[in-house]
Protein backbone atom coordinates (compact mmCIF):
# COMPACT_ATOMS: atom_id res chain seq x y z
CA UNK A 1 0.00 0.00 0.00
CA UNK A 2 1.31 3.32 -0.70
CA UNK A 3 -0.04 6.75 1.03
CA UNK A 4 -1.66 9.38 -1.38
CA UNK A 5 -1.90 13.20 -0.82
CA UNK A 6 -4.67 14.92 -2.16
CA UNK A 7 -6.48 18.11 -2.65
CA UNK A 8 -10.39 17.77 -3.01
CA UNK A 9 -13.81 19.64 -2.84
CA UNK A 10 -17.01 18.20 -1.05
CA UNK A 11 -19.85 18.39 -2.79
CA UNK A 12 -20.82 21.66 -0.78
CA UNK A 13 -17.74 23.16 -2.48
CA UNK A 14 -15.80 23.18 0.72
CA UNK A 15 -12.09 22.61 -0.40
CA UNK A 16 -9.91 19.90 1.96
CA UNK A 17 -6.45 18.21 1.77
CA UNK A 18 -5.55 14.78 3.19
CA UNK A 19 -3.99 11.39 2.71
CA UNK A 20 -5.22 7.89 1.67
CA UNK A 21 -3.71 4.75 1.47
CA UNK A 22 -3.90 2.60 -1.87
CA UNK A 23 -2.11 -0.02 -4.10
CA UNK A 24 -2.16 2.91 -6.93
CA UNK A 25 -3.12 6.14 -7.42
CA UNK A 26 -6.43 5.00 -9.61
CA UNK A 27 -7.41 3.08 -6.86
CA UNK A 28 -6.76 6.41 -4.63
CA UNK A 29 -8.78 8.19 -6.79
CA UNK A 30 -11.50 5.70 -7.09
CA UNK A 31 -11.92 5.69 -3.48
CA UNK A 32 -11.95 9.21 -2.73
CA UNK A 33 -14.79 9.26 -5.56
CA UNK A 34 -16.21 7.20 -3.03
CA UNK A 35 -17.02 9.78 -0.64
CA UNK A 36 -18.34 12.40 -3.10
CA UNK A 37 -14.99 14.43 -3.00
CA UNK A 38 -14.15 16.26 -6.79
CA UNK A 39 -10.52 15.71 -6.70
CA UNK A 40 -8.13 18.70 -7.43
CA UNK A 41 -4.47 17.22 -6.90
CA UNK A 42 -3.38 14.04 -5.87
CA UNK A 43 -0.51 12.12 -6.15
CA UNK A 44 2.02 9.83 -3.73
CA UNK A 45 3.29 11.17 -0.60
CA UNK A 46 6.87 12.60 -1.22
CA UNK A 47 6.17 13.62 -4.71
CA UNK A 48 5.28 16.61 -6.38
CA UNK A 49 1.52 17.17 -7.15
CA UNK A 50 0.29 17.07 -10.45
CA UNK A 51 -3.03 19.25 -11.27
CA UNK A 52 -5.92 17.10 -12.92
CA UNK A 53 -7.16 20.19 -14.54
CA UNK A 54 -4.90 23.19 -14.98
CA UNK A 55 -1.35 22.02 -15.13
CA UNK A 56 0.07 22.07 -18.69
CA UNK A 57 1.25 18.24 -19.86
CA UNK A 58 5.17 18.08 -20.99
CA UNK A 59 4.78 17.53 -25.02
CA UNK A 60 5.45 13.79 -25.07
CA UNK A 61 7.42 12.28 -27.99
CA UNK A 62 6.12 10.61 -31.55
CA UNK A 63 8.28 7.54 -30.18
CA UNK A 64 5.97 7.10 -27.06
CA UNK A 65 2.96 8.39 -28.95
CA UNK A 66 3.23 5.34 -31.48
CA UNK A 67 3.80 2.91 -28.64
CA UNK A 68 0.54 4.33 -26.82
CA UNK A 69 -1.51 4.17 -29.72
CA UNK A 70 -0.91 0.89 -30.80
CA UNK A 71 -1.26 -0.19 -27.14
CA UNK A 72 -4.56 1.12 -27.17
CA UNK A 73 -5.80 -0.03 -30.47
CA UNK A 74 -4.67 -3.62 -29.17
CA UNK A 75 -6.58 -3.58 -25.86
CA UNK A 76 -9.72 -1.98 -27.44
CA UNK A 77 -9.51 -4.52 -30.12
CA UNK A 78 -9.57 -7.13 -27.67
CA UNK A 79 -12.64 -5.94 -25.97
CA UNK A 80 -11.11 -4.19 -23.44
CA UNK A 81 -13.67 -0.89 -22.11
CA UNK A 82 -11.64 2.43 -23.26
CA UNK A 83 -11.17 3.81 -19.84
CA UNK A 84 -10.08 0.63 -18.29
CA UNK A 85 -7.37 0.73 -21.34
CA UNK A 86 -6.42 3.76 -20.62
CA UNK A 87 -6.18 3.38 -17.13
CA UNK A 88 -3.17 0.40 -17.54
CA UNK A 89 -1.38 2.79 -19.92
CA UNK A 90 -1.54 5.51 -17.64
CA UNK A 91 -0.39 3.19 -14.96
CA UNK A 92 2.24 1.42 -16.72
CA UNK A 93 3.93 4.65 -18.32
CA UNK A 94 7.32 5.80 -17.19
CA UNK A 95 7.22 9.37 -19.32
CA UNK A 96 6.03 12.14 -17.00
CA UNK A 97 4.50 14.11 -19.75
CA UNK A 98 2.25 11.49 -21.37
CA UNK A 99 1.46 9.66 -17.72
CA UNK A 100 -0.01 13.17 -16.42
CA UNK A 101 -1.63 13.84 -19.51
CA UNK A 102 -3.17 10.53 -19.60
CA UNK A 103 -4.24 11.17 -15.92
CA UNK A 104 -6.33 14.03 -16.74
CA UNK A 105 -7.75 12.74 -19.72
CA UNK A 106 -9.04 9.52 -17.00
CA UNK A 107 -10.83 11.87 -15.63
CA UNK A 108 -12.45 13.29 -18.38
CA UNK A 109 -13.33 10.24 -19.76
CA UNK A 110 -14.69 9.57 -16.57
CA UNK A 111 -17.08 12.04 -15.99
CA UNK A 112 -18.74 11.58 -18.99
CA UNK A 113 -16.50 13.05 -22.07
CA UNK A 114 -15.61 11.48 -25.26
CA UNK A 115 -12.06 10.52 -25.88
CA UNK A 116 -11.52 12.64 -28.77
CA UNK A 117 -13.52 15.57 -26.54
CA UNK A 118 -10.85 15.17 -23.43
CA UNK A 119 -7.64 15.12 -25.84
CA UNK A 120 -8.54 18.57 -27.15
CA UNK A 121 -7.07 20.47 -24.54
CA UNK A 122 -3.78 18.90 -24.87
CA UNK A 123 -2.57 20.08 -28.39
CA UNK A 124 1.19 19.49 -27.17
CA UNK A 125 0.59 15.80 -26.69
CA UNK A 126 -2.37 15.20 -29.13
CA UNK A 127 -2.23 16.91 -32.38
CA UNK A 128 -5.21 18.02 -34.75
CA UNK A 129 -4.82 15.19 -36.84
CA UNK A 130 -4.80 13.10 -34.10
CA UNK A 131 -8.00 14.31 -32.52
CA UNK A 132 -9.52 14.16 -35.60
CA UNK A 133 -9.23 10.98 -36.73
CA UNK A 134 -10.24 9.67 -32.82
CA UNK A 135 -13.37 11.53 -33.35
CA UNK A 136 -14.04 9.76 -36.77
CA UNK A 137 -13.17 6.34 -35.04
CA UNK A 138 -16.00 6.53 -32.38
CA UNK A 139 -18.68 7.94 -34.99
CA UNK A 140 -17.71 5.12 -37.20
CA UNK A 141 -17.57 2.53 -34.82
CA UNK A 142 -13.79 1.53 -35.34
CA UNK A 143 -11.62 3.18 -33.03
CA UNK A 144 -9.21 0.53 -33.77
CA UNK A 145 -8.53 0.32 -36.84
CA UNK A 146 -8.17 4.08 -36.45
CA UNK A 147 -5.50 4.10 -34.05
CA UNK A 148 -3.46 1.70 -36.50
CA UNK A 149 -3.55 3.86 -38.85
CA UNK A 150 -2.68 6.68 -36.60
CA UNK A 151 0.08 4.92 -35.75
CA UNK A 152 1.38 3.56 -39.10
CA UNK A 153 0.80 7.98 -40.02
CA UNK A 154 3.17 8.80 -36.90
CA UNK A 155 5.85 6.29 -38.05
CA UNK A 156 5.66 7.61 -41.71
CA UNK A 157 5.72 10.88 -40.56
CA UNK A 158 8.68 10.30 -37.84
CA UNK A 159 10.15 8.36 -40.79
CA UNK A 160 10.03 11.71 -43.85
CA UNK A 161 11.39 13.84 -40.40
CA UNK A 162 14.27 11.77 -40.09
CA UNK A 163 15.50 11.86 -43.60
CA UNK A 164 14.98 15.20 -43.68
CA UNK A 165 17.26 15.99 -40.37
CA UNK A 166 19.77 13.49 -41.63
CA UNK A 167 20.16 15.65 -44.99
CA UNK A 168 20.60 19.16 -42.84
CA UNK A 169 22.93 17.63 -40.23
CA UNK A 170 25.37 16.84 -42.15
CA UNK A 171 25.67 20.59 -43.53
CA UNK A 172 25.63 22.45 -40.42
CA UNK A 173 27.80 20.80 -38.38
CA UNK A 174 30.14 21.14 -41.58
CA UNK A 175 30.15 24.70 -41.91
CA UNK A 176 30.24 24.94 -37.60
CA UNK A 177 33.47 23.42 -37.99
CA UNK A 178 34.94 25.16 -40.90
CA UNK A 179 33.69 28.78 -38.62
CA UNK A 180 35.47 27.20 -35.84
CA UNK A 181 38.38 26.80 -37.84
CA UNK A 182 38.61 29.93 -39.34
CA UNK A 183 38.07 32.26 -36.41
CA UNK A 184 40.77 29.68 -34.33
CA UNK A 185 42.98 30.59 -36.96
CA UNK A 186 41.85 34.38 -37.19
CA UNK A 187 41.91 35.06 -33.57
CA UNK A 188 44.95 32.92 -32.18
CA UNK A 189 47.72 32.04 -35.24
CA UNK A 190 47.26 34.95 -37.49
CA UNK A 191 48.30 37.48 -34.82
CA UNK A 192 51.46 35.28 -33.98
CA UNK A 193 52.42 35.99 -38.06
CA UNK A 194 51.81 40.04 -37.77
CA UNK A 195 54.06 39.82 -34.83
CA UNK A 196 56.98 38.54 -36.88
CA UNK A 197 56.37 40.10 -40.25
CA UNK A 198 56.00 43.54 -38.48
CA UNK A 199 59.70 42.86 -36.64
CA UNK A 200 60.90 42.20 -40.15
CA UNK A 201 59.52 45.95 -41.48
CA UNK A 202 58.86 44.50 -44.88
CA UNK A 203 56.15 45.80 -46.85
CA UNK A 204 53.23 42.92 -46.71
CA UNK A 205 51.46 42.12 -49.95
CA UNK A 206 47.82 43.11 -50.23
CA UNK A 207 46.29 39.55 -49.44
CA UNK A 208 48.10 39.84 -46.39
CA UNK A 209 47.24 43.37 -45.07
CA UNK A 210 43.91 42.24 -45.77
CA UNK A 211 44.30 39.02 -44.10
CA UNK A 212 45.84 41.50 -40.50
CA UNK A 213 43.08 43.46 -40.80
CA UNK A 214 40.50 41.25 -40.60
CA UNK A 215 42.51 39.41 -37.46
CA UNK A 216 42.79 42.59 -35.83
CA UNK A 217 39.25 43.54 -36.03
CA UNK A 218 38.27 39.63 -34.67
CA UNK A 219 40.37 39.83 -32.14
CA UNK A 220 39.98 43.42 -30.83
CA UNK A 221 36.33 44.12 -31.79
CA UNK A 222 34.71 40.95 -30.52
CA UNK A 223 32.40 43.01 -28.59
CA UNK A 224 31.59 43.99 -31.66
CA UNK A 225 30.93 41.88 -34.01
CA UNK A 226 30.14 38.67 -31.64
CA UNK A 227 26.42 40.40 -30.14
CA UNK A 228 25.97 41.77 -33.82
CA UNK A 229 25.68 37.93 -35.32
CA UNK A 230 23.74 36.86 -32.03
CA UNK A 231 21.81 39.39 -32.76
CA UNK A 232 21.23 38.90 -36.24
CA UNK A 233 20.28 35.63 -35.89
CA UNK A 234 17.54 36.65 -33.05
CA UNK A 235 16.28 39.48 -35.72
CA UNK A 236 16.13 36.34 -37.65
CA UNK A 237 13.97 34.09 -35.79
CA UNK A 238 12.27 36.97 -34.54
CA UNK A 239 10.67 38.32 -38.45
CA UNK A 240 10.28 34.60 -39.66
CA UNK A 241 7.55 34.00 -36.89
CA UNK A 242 5.57 36.99 -38.20
CA UNK A 243 3.18 36.30 -40.53
CA UNK A 244 5.29 38.22 -43.54
CA UNK A 245 8.33 37.47 -42.46
CA UNK A 246 7.24 33.35 -42.39
CA UNK A 247 5.39 33.72 -45.78
CA UNK A 248 9.09 35.18 -47.53
CA UNK A 249 10.99 32.76 -45.60
CA UNK A 250 8.93 29.95 -47.24
CA UNK A 251 8.90 31.32 -50.32
CA UNK A 252 12.57 31.46 -50.72
CA UNK A 253 12.78 27.96 -48.79
CA UNK A 254 10.63 26.32 -52.17
CA UNK A 255 13.39 28.41 -54.43
CA UNK A 256 16.83 27.32 -52.79
CA UNK A 257 19.33 25.37 -55.18
CA UNK A 258 18.99 22.03 -54.85
CA UNK A 259 17.34 22.20 -51.47
CA UNK A 260 14.51 24.18 -52.60
CA UNK A 261 14.02 21.31 -54.42
CA UNK A 262 13.69 18.73 -51.71
CA UNK A 263 11.78 21.20 -49.37
CA UNK A 264 8.86 20.99 -52.29
CA UNK A 265 8.86 17.03 -52.46
CA UNK A 266 9.09 16.82 -48.50
CA UNK A 267 5.71 18.84 -48.55
CA UNK A 268 3.67 17.37 -51.43
CA UNK A 269 4.63 13.81 -49.78
CA UNK A 270 3.18 15.33 -46.33
CA UNK A 271 0.41 16.81 -48.03
CA UNK A 272 -0.94 13.96 -49.67
CA UNK A 273 -0.27 11.17 -46.85
CA UNK A 274 -1.84 13.44 -44.22
CA UNK A 275 -4.86 13.89 -46.58
CA UNK A 276 -5.43 10.12 -47.40
CA UNK A 277 -5.08 9.34 -43.96
CA UNK A 278 -7.77 11.89 -42.80
CA UNK A 279 -10.21 10.74 -45.82
CA UNK A 280 -9.69 7.18 -45.48
CA UNK A 281 -10.19 7.45 -41.43
CA UNK A 282 -13.88 8.89 -41.93
CA UNK A 283 -12.84 12.77 -41.90
CA UNK A 284 -14.82 14.97 -44.64
CA UNK A 285 -12.85 16.34 -46.84
CA UNK A 286 -13.68 20.24 -45.94
CA UNK A 287 -12.51 19.47 -42.25
CA UNK A 288 -9.39 17.32 -43.80
CA UNK A 289 -8.72 19.94 -45.69
CA UNK A 290 -8.60 22.36 -43.07
CA UNK A 291 -6.23 20.39 -41.03
CA UNK A 292 -3.85 19.25 -43.98
CA UNK A 293 -3.60 23.37 -44.27
CA UNK A 294 -2.85 23.96 -41.06
CA UNK A 295 0.02 20.97 -40.63
CA UNK A 296 1.29 22.02 -44.36
CA UNK A 297 4.31 23.32 -42.86
CA UNK A 298 4.29 26.07 -45.65
CA UNK A 299 2.52 28.94 -45.76
CA UNK A 300 2.36 29.34 -49.72
CA UNK A 301 0.85 25.76 -49.32
CA UNK A 302 -1.52 26.37 -46.82
CA UNK A 303 -2.54 29.04 -48.42
CA UNK A 304 -3.52 27.21 -51.79
CA UNK A 305 -5.03 24.26 -49.84
CA UNK A 306 -6.98 26.40 -48.23
CA UNK A 307 -8.29 28.46 -51.52
CA UNK A 308 -8.83 24.84 -53.06
CA UNK A 309 -10.98 24.26 -49.98
CA UNK A 310 -13.13 27.30 -50.47
CA UNK A 311 -13.80 26.40 -54.02
CA UNK A 312 -14.82 22.89 -53.24
CA UNK A 313 -17.15 24.30 -50.67
CA UNK A 314 -18.52 26.51 -54.06
CA UNK A 315 -18.96 23.15 -55.87
CA UNK A 316 -15.48 22.93 -58.02
CA UNK A 317 -12.88 19.81 -58.09
CA UNK A 318 -10.33 19.73 -55.78
CA UNK A 319 -7.75 19.19 -58.78
CA UNK A 320 -8.30 22.64 -60.14
CA UNK A 321 -7.72 24.90 -57.90
CA UNK A 322 -4.79 22.91 -56.88
CA UNK A 323 -3.52 23.20 -60.16
CA UNK A 324 -3.97 26.81 -60.65
CA UNK A 325 -1.42 27.70 -57.68
CA UNK A 326 1.36 26.40 -59.19
CA UNK A 327 2.84 24.89 -56.73
CA UNK A 328 1.69 21.09 -56.80
CA UNK A 329 3.41 19.27 -59.98
CA UNK A 330 0.80 18.22 -62.74
CA UNK A 331 1.15 14.36 -61.69
CA UNK A 332 0.06 15.26 -58.29
CA UNK A 333 -2.94 17.10 -59.53
CA UNK A 334 -3.72 14.95 -62.36
CA UNK A 335 -4.07 11.82 -59.81
CA UNK A 336 -6.04 13.90 -57.26
CA UNK A 337 -8.68 14.72 -60.61
CA UNK A 338 -8.44 10.93 -61.47
CA UNK A 339 -9.19 9.96 -57.93
CA UNK A 340 -11.59 12.45 -57.72
CA UNK A 341 -13.35 10.48 -60.69
CA UNK A 342 -13.22 7.14 -59.93
CA UNK A 343 -13.75 7.26 -56.00
CA UNK A 344 -10.66 6.08 -55.25
CA UNK A 345 -9.02 9.43 -53.91
CA UNK A 346 -7.51 8.37 -50.95
CA UNK A 347 -5.68 5.40 -52.36
CA UNK A 348 -4.35 7.81 -55.34
CA UNK A 349 -2.78 10.40 -52.89
CA UNK A 350 -1.17 7.40 -51.06
CA UNK A 351 0.22 6.27 -54.10
CA UNK A 352 1.46 10.13 -54.56
CA UNK A 353 3.09 9.72 -50.54
CA UNK A 354 4.70 6.91 -51.38
CA UNK A 355 6.25 8.01 -54.38
CA UNK A 356 7.41 11.53 -53.06
CA UNK A 357 8.88 9.52 -49.52
CA UNK A 358 11.05 7.41 -52.19
CA UNK A 359 11.67 11.10 -54.11
CA UNK A 360 12.66 12.54 -50.99
CA UNK A 361 15.20 9.35 -49.87
CA UNK A 362 16.73 9.50 -53.15
CA UNK A 363 17.53 13.41 -53.03
CA UNK A 364 18.67 13.01 -49.24
CA UNK A 365 21.46 10.46 -50.42
CA UNK A 366 21.93 12.38 -53.20
CA UNK A 367 22.54 15.74 -51.60
CA UNK A 368 24.55 13.90 -48.95
CA UNK A 369 26.91 12.63 -51.48
CA UNK A 370 27.29 16.17 -53.25
CA UNK A 371 27.75 18.27 -49.81
CA UNK A 372 30.65 15.75 -48.73
CA UNK A 373 32.68 17.46 -51.35
CA UNK A 374 31.86 20.73 -51.30
CA UNK A 375 31.91 21.12 -47.88
CA UNK A 376 35.63 19.65 -48.28
CA UNK A 377 36.65 22.23 -51.20
CA UNK A 378 35.18 25.04 -49.65
CA UNK A 379 37.17 24.20 -46.19
CA UNK A 380 40.23 24.07 -48.81
CA UNK A 381 39.79 26.85 -50.35
CA UNK A 382 39.29 29.26 -47.22
CA UNK A 383 42.34 27.46 -45.11
CA UNK A 384 44.29 27.47 -48.31
CA UNK A 385 43.60 31.34 -49.13
CA UNK A 386 45.11 32.37 -45.48
CA UNK A 387 47.92 29.79 -45.78
CA UNK A 388 48.60 31.07 -49.04
CA UNK A 389 48.38 35.04 -47.87
CA UNK A 390 50.57 34.19 -44.84
CA UNK A 391 53.30 32.47 -47.12
CA UNK A 392 53.55 35.35 -49.73
CA UNK A 393 55.61 37.56 -47.41
CA UNK A 394 58.06 34.48 -46.34
CA UNK A 395 58.40 33.70 -50.54
CA UNK A 396 59.24 37.23 -50.83
CA UNK A 397 61.97 37.15 -48.27
CA UNK A 398 63.05 34.24 -49.56
CA UNK A 399 63.41 35.72 -53.18
CA UNK A 400 65.11 38.53 -52.31
CA UNK A 401 67.37 36.23 -50.28
CA UNK A 402 68.13 34.38 -53.43
CA UNK A 403 68.94 37.70 -55.28
CA UNK A 404 71.69 39.26 -52.81
CA UNK A 405 73.37 36.02 -52.92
Amino acid sequence: MKEFKYTARSVTGKQSKGSVNAINRIEATNELRKKGLTLLTIEEAGKKAGFFTSTPAKKASTEDLVIFTRQLSTMISAGIPLLECLEVLQEQSDKPGLKLTLGEVIEKVRSGSDFSESITAYPRVFSKIYINMIKAGEASGQLDIILIRLAEFLESAQALKREIKSAMTYPVISLTLILLIVVGLMVFIIPQFEKIFTGLGITLPLPTRILMTMSMIMKSYYWAWLPGIIGLIVGFMAIIKTNKGEYYYNWLSLRLPVFGDLFMKVAISRFARTFSTLIKSGVPILGALEIVAATSGNRLIENAINNAKENVRKGETLSEPLSRSKLFPPMVTRMIGIGEKSGALESLLEKIAEFYDQQVKSAVEGLTSMIEPLMIGMMGVIVGGIVIAIMMPIFEIQSAVSKKK
